[in-house]
């Protein structure tokens, strides 16, 4: 008795519509595809990175509605009908985004790798707007890994941008 390899044009694909990168589309997915291999390997946006692939880095991060989500814990046909931004889509054509400037600015990465995803969670935490110290900024942004250890100058360069988005400086950390 031999076992066979289903073939993937055997299934039924879904078709999704989406917003990407302020860019309306359908598209069809199978099932099982996610999110993180619909954008690199389908649509060519490789900025999103494949660390762990099972939502423990946070290499993956994008913004669905405005909320960060980690691309290789999400199915693609989860995101029938969404916004979704990716690194690619931050920009205002050659303006960097507040956060892209506040990283540069603060040199909030080393070898580069985690910035896309830190970025794209630094941005999803500012429009949550429940951040006001540092210390919250580094709980909330802790499912973000940097294996170089740049996380001095990540919590400044969000320290910095989230005025910009909230039109008011996070509050000092009071020492008990």
């Amino acid at each position: 008795m031999s076992a066979t390899t289903p073939n993937p044009k055997d299934f039924a694909t879904h078709a999704i519509s989406l917003t990407l990168n302020g860019q309306q589309g359908q598209l069809d997915v199978l099932p099982w595809t996610t999110l993180l291999d619909l954008l690199r390997d389908q649509l060519d946006l490789v900025g999103t990175k494949k660390g762990c692939d099972h939502g423990q880095c946070g290499a993956c991060t994008v913004l669905r509605d405005g909320t960060r989500i980690n691309a290789c814990l999400t199915l693609a046909i989860m995101c029938d009908g969404a916004e979704l931004t990716t690194i690619e889509g931050l920009a205002d054509g050659d303006q960097l985004h507040p956060m892209q400037q506040a990283f540069i600015k603060n040199d909030a990465f080393q070898c580069g790798y985690c910035t896309p995803g830190q970025i794209c969670s630094a941005v999803g935490l500012a429009n949550e707007g429940r951040a006001s110290t540092r210390a919250e900024i580094q709980e909330l942004m802790s499912g973000n890994l940097c294996r170089c250890g740049a996380y001095s100058n990540i919590l400044a360069a969000v320290e910095e941008a989230l005025p910009q988005f909230h039109n008011a400086a996070p509050k000092p950390e009071v020492n008990a």
